[in-house]
């Protein structure tokens, strides 16, 4: 008897939950409004890879400048240079300050 009352059940339940209202389609956006309204982003960042950024002179010009030493001559470039600047700054010693980051960081937003 339960079972016949719990296929019953199912039997009633099942139209009940197919009737749903659709949901609203938003209206398409022209693709020339979204273009307009999204920047590109930067070519480089904190999050970029070192030896990326030391590959183009622009960049590399920018970490010179910022850190104050050319950071492909340090002595432990090859066991850093697969991180970026966001993972290397903790491990610094205070060496790479949030200043610094801010700096670089700017700097390289302007590389194209």
């Amino acid at each position: 008897m339960k079972t016949l009352f719990a296929v019953a059940l199912i039997v009633v339940a099942t139209p009940a939950l197919a009737q749903t209202t659709p949901a609203p389609v938003p209206a398409p956006v022209a693709a020339s409004a979204t273009a307009a309204t999204v920047a590109p982003a930067a070519k480089y960042n904190l999050d970029t890879p070192i030896e990326t950024l030391v590959a183009d002179p622009a960049a590399k010009a920018v970490l010179d400048k910022d850190l104050g030493s050319d950071v492909s001559q340090h002595p432990a470039y090859d066991q850093f240079k697969a991180m970026s600047l966001n993972a290397v700054a903790p491990m610094s010693g205070g060496a790479v300050t949030d200043d610094m980051l801010k700096t670089i960081a700017a700097d390289l937003a302007t590389i194209k």
